[in-house]
Parts: structure tokens; C-alpha cells; sequence
């Protein structure tokens, strides 16, 4: 049996939930997304994954037509609909249809759209022994041009970045920005540990500021662990003592190796596994309930 997709205000069957080929978001990349998480019943962190869609729809100029309240309900029953309280959600909002021309203005009407199915991005084994990175040629977009803080449609930035960490034989690979700096992996935020201080690359730097790596640093300030937000060089994770991504599909997952380099003793780190750990721990009560029964 397929999925039940929520399409500009309808549930429908899978087969049923088509959009035009004159839509903006396909022709284009005209639109904007968010990966969201169900654990136990709950939509982990949905108001903050609501409040940066909405973020990203005004930088865009594009108009979301129903309120956050209601599109919170429209995962919360798309869920439902699909009988899942463990999860992954692709919540989308595009142009919606208009020409063969490039001006918004000629599409009135956004096209929205969710989907609750499942999702494993990296098998088991991998968050046990750890992951290896590699640098891959494609920069990260300029903040001036594609503004990597907009959760866009269009994805090709991260999509070379992944084909040319898949051509050199790594499972993800490390963006850096026009000036040399890290910026983050194809599709997760990047940390590291040096002196039991926990450094994330800056805004600034050409990230999208994501959830669960705000998350993370909130359990680590709770922990009492000191927390950066800087500009770095490969440097630094060469030399660092543990090293982990975040993302909304990944978790939280130890990286031992960049570039060949093994990052400090090689295995995953105690203090990477200690937030890992109090992050799954929160995903078992954070979040708006699906079924309330």
C-alpha cells in the first residue's frame, strides 16, 4: 500500500500527488523545503523547522499561503494519515505554477506539499566505527548569490559536492567557503572538539543553521561544555580531538577520518558519543504529539 501525500489542501494517494510541469519548483528550483524527524510519537523540533521554512519563503518573496499553525497540523496528519510515529518528513513549499519565464510574479498560487515516510541515511556500523570525510572541489555558494541560510529547491550546490565525494570513494564530503574556511559536509552541519571546547562553523561562513545543530549546542551549553561559534581551516580538524556531523536525516555521527587523516585517536570520541546520546534522549520527549491517544 503507498504512502497518503498532503498536496495544497487535499490527502492523496501517492500516485495521485502530481504537480505541473509548469511549476516553478521543478523548473526552476523555485522553492524551498525541510527534512523533519518523528521519534516516539512526537515531530521532533517542528515549530523551529516551521519557524526557518517561513524564514526562508520571506527571503525568497515567497508567500506562504496558510499559517504556521496549520501547516504544523498538516504534518502532524500526514503522519497520522500514514499510520507512522517514527519518521522522516519532506515538507515543501514551491513557486507554484506559472510560464516558461523566469518572473514570479506570473505564479499566483504556491504548490504544498508533505510527505511522511522512512528514511536511514548511514547504516549502523558507520555511527559505531565512524565516518571518513574527504574535501571535495565544489565551494559552498556565496552568501551573495544563492544564500546557503535559504533551504532551497535547488540543491545542485550540495549535489556536486556529494557526486564528487562518492567519486573519491567517501560516504560524505567537506564544502569549503570562497575563502578557504570549513562551511559544512554535502547535507550536515560539521563540529569539533579541541580541549573539551566544542567549535561549529559560524553563520557567516556559508552554512544553513540547522536544527539539530542548534541542538547540539544547547546540550552542550547545558552540560557545561564551552561553546564556539568561529572560523576554522582544515587545520583544525586535522588536529582536533573528535570531529561529528549533524543533520536532521544523520543525527549526530562521528567522523575519525579527513582527507586520510585520522582526527585524534581514529575511533569516535567520548564526549561525541556523550551528546549523541543526550540527543536521543530528547528525541523521545520533544515535539508536538501525533496521536494524543
Amino acid at each position: 500500500m503507498g504512502l497518503i501525500i498532503y498536496l495544497n489542501g487535499q490527502y492523496v494517494p501517492e500516485e495521485q500527488a502530481v504537480v505541473s510541469v509548469f511549476d516553478h519548483g521543478l523548473l526552476y528550483g523555485d522553492g524551498i523545503f525541510e527534512g523533519i524527524r518523528a521519534y516516539y510519537n512526537h515531530v521532533f523540533k517542528l515549530e523551529e523547522h516551521l519557524v526557518r521554512l517561513y524564514e526562508s519563503a520571506r527571503s525568497l518573496g515567497l508567500n506562504i499561503p496558510i499559517s504556521k499553525a496549520e501547516m504544523e497540523e498538516v504534518v502532524l496528519e500526514t503522519c497520522r494519515r500514514n499510520n507512522l510515529k517514527d519518521a522522516y518528513i519532506r515538507l515543501v513549499v514551491t513557486r507554484g505554477r506559472g510560464d516558461l519565464g523566469l518572473d514570479p510574479r506570473n505564479c499566483p498560487t504556491p504548490t504544498i506539499f508533505c510527505i511522511a515516510a522512512s528514511i536511514q541515511l548511514y547504516p549502523d556500523e558507520l555511527y559505531e566505527r565512524g565516518m571518513e570525510l574527504v574535501t571535495v572541489p565544489t565551494r559552498r555558494n556565496l552568501t551573495e548569490a544563492s544564500n546557503p541560510q535559504i533551504k532551497s529547491l535547488n540543491y545542485l550546490n550540495n549535489i556536486f559536492a556529494k557526486m564528487e565525494a562518492s567519486l573519491m570513494g567517501a560516504p560524505e564530503g567537506l564544502l569549503l567557503n570562497q575563502e578557504g574556511y570549513v562551511a559544512e559536509a554535502t547535507g550536515d552541519n560539521i563540529f569539533i572538539i579541541k580541549n573539551g571546547v566544542l567549535i561549529t562553523p559560524p553563520p557567516f561562513a556559508g552554512i544553513l543553521v540547522g536544527v539539530t545543530r542548534n541542538t547540539i549546542m544547547q546540550i552542550a551549553r547545558e552540560k557545561g561544555m564551552p561553546v564556539e561559534e568561529k572560523l576554522f581551516t582544515r587545520h583544525a580538524i586535522y588536529t582536533a580531538d573528535e570531529c561529528f556531523l549533524t543533520g536532521t536525516a544523520a543525527e549526530a555521527i562521528p567522523v575519525v577520518k579527513l582527507d586520510g587523516r585520522e582526527i585524534g585517536s581514529g575511533r569516535p570520541g567520548e564526549m561525541t558519543w556523550e551528546l549523541i546520546r543526550a540527543f536521543r534522549e530528547l528525541t523521545k520527549v520533544d515535539g508536538p504529539l501525533i496521536f494524543k491517544d
